[in-house]
């Protein structure tokens, strides 16, 4: 019998056309990446922003999941003492829970012209504390400094099949100059074991149990089986202000993750992608538009189509096999989520090495709609203003972009508002 519901007491508190156009690029195909489904057909991933589950798990799984999902914490259930949030919701939220949002956290650094030094404590600056005492703050050495901003976990479970090989598939059809790159990271539950990352904004984790858990720690300050140990403040120990014995999400003989880690990567990987606004996509102009955004390049890194892995297939170093509401599913990512040089990188290294200091994940451009800030540091106000900044890898894309004459400019920006 499926369990969706559950009464918690931990730490004494319960709760349950382009036409005419003369480019560099003419006439290319949006990519499609084919690589589940063997022995059937591959179906497209439910889409939607209406709270309703993928069918991994039944709706009132679905529910009482979101739930714990949105659930903000307090001192006395192990929040901080260094944080950035109550509760997962708080970032990811807009315009449905696991959404995006205009939170951004802060990163920093030094760079000496050859190797990146996190700061004291960690590259990431918690921007809250129970105490003021352990207040974390930017170092006057640290030279580099930036912000990043939430991304939409809205259909991670589909990212999360995607096969390893559909990664050097998709790099393998992108021109010599633009091929992204591929980082193996470890998978947290599955010791010794590495996969291919595809989660953050430089591809910092592979599995959505080492994601979950990783977020618990750095942005909430709960320390978890996978992440037991709790953050300093710049460096200094914050045991003192810790209310809560660490791992403070302890494992179960059912949840060896700790419960709240394993149910914020159930809740993920139950939702649904996010859903296009299929009116404005019919439109003739919404079509030139697409036609545009694959003539000029766009379409080499903001791949439109990939299929997932087949249901039974073993992921995660052996510790999660796809169920059939995720596997050979295909999905309109628009992003190819490896890391690139678009010139307009944050300075930081983290999992890849210095090589990818000034990468980025592309960042998928389903649910675009949705977002008011665009870009890692959420600074880029329109598709236009994204647009410009790019620079390195997709010189050649935005120098075709600025050629476009103003209508067709204004197909693909209305092509871009439907996703």
């Amino acid at each position: 019998m499926e369990t969706f519901a559950r009464t918690r007491t931990r730490k004494g508190r319960k709760e349950l056309t382009a036409n005419g156009i003369i480019l560099l690029l003419l006439a290319v195909p949006a990519v499609s990446i084919a690589a589940g489904a063997a022995g059937g057909t591959a179906t497209e991933a439910p889409a939607g922003f209406d709270d309703l589950t993928n069918d991994m798990v039944s709706q009132s799984q679905f529910d009482a999941d979101r739930e714990i999902f949105e659930e903000r914490e307090f001192a006395e259930d192990g929040l901080g003492p260094v944080y950035n949030a109550q509760a997962c919701a708080e970032c990811h939220e807009n315009p449905v829970t696991g959404g995006n949002s205009q939170v951004t956290v802060l990163r920093a650094g030094s760079w000496d012209g050859r190797n990146f030094t996190d700061h004291a404590g960690g590259s990431l600056i918690q921007d809250r504390a129970i105490d003021p005492a352990i207040q974390e703050r930017v170092q006057p050495q640290a030279n580099v400094r930036t912000f990043r901003a939430s991304l939409s976990i809205l259909g991670d479970g589909f990212v999360e099949a995607i096969p390893d090989s559909a990664f050097n598939e998709i790099r393998n059809r992108q021109p010599p100059t633009m091929k992204g790159t591929i980082i193996q990271v470890p998978v947290l539950e599955a010791p010794g074991k590495r996969r291919i990352g595809r989660f953050g904004w430089k591809n910092q984790h592979a599995s959505l149990v080492s994601f979950s858990a990783d977020a618990y720690l750095n942005e909430m300050g709960i320390t978890s089986p996978l992440q037991p140990t709790e953050n300093t403040a710049n460096g200094q120990s914050v045991d003192a202000w810790d209310l809560v014995a660490d791992p403070e999400e302890a494992p179960t003989a059912t949840e060896p993750f700790g419960t709240d880690v394993e149910v914020f990567a159930r809740f993920m990987r139950s939702t649904r992608v996010p859903a296009r606004d299929l009116q404005l996509m019919a439109t003739p102009e919404a079509q030139a538009g697409e036609q545009i955004f694959n003539q000029i390049g766009c379409q080499h890194c903001h791949t439109a189509s990939i299929t997932t892995a087949p249901a039974g297939t073993i992921i995660n170093g052996g510790t999660f096999t796809v169920p059939a509401a995720l596997g050979g599913k295909v999905i309109h990512p628009y992003g190819d989520f490896m890391l690139h040089d678009v010139g307009t990188g944050d300075g930081i290294v983290q999992n890849g090495g210095p090589s990818t200091k000034n990468m980025i994940r592309t960042p998928p451009l389903w649910g675009l709609r949705t977002r008011t800030r665009l870009l890692h540091d959420g600074t880029a106000l329109t598709p236009h203003d994204a647009i410009s900044r790019h620079d390195r890898e997709a010189r050649p894309i935005v120098q075709n972009y600025l050629r476009l004459p103003r209508e067709q400019r204004d197909a693909l920006m209305t092509f871009l508002r439907s996703l």
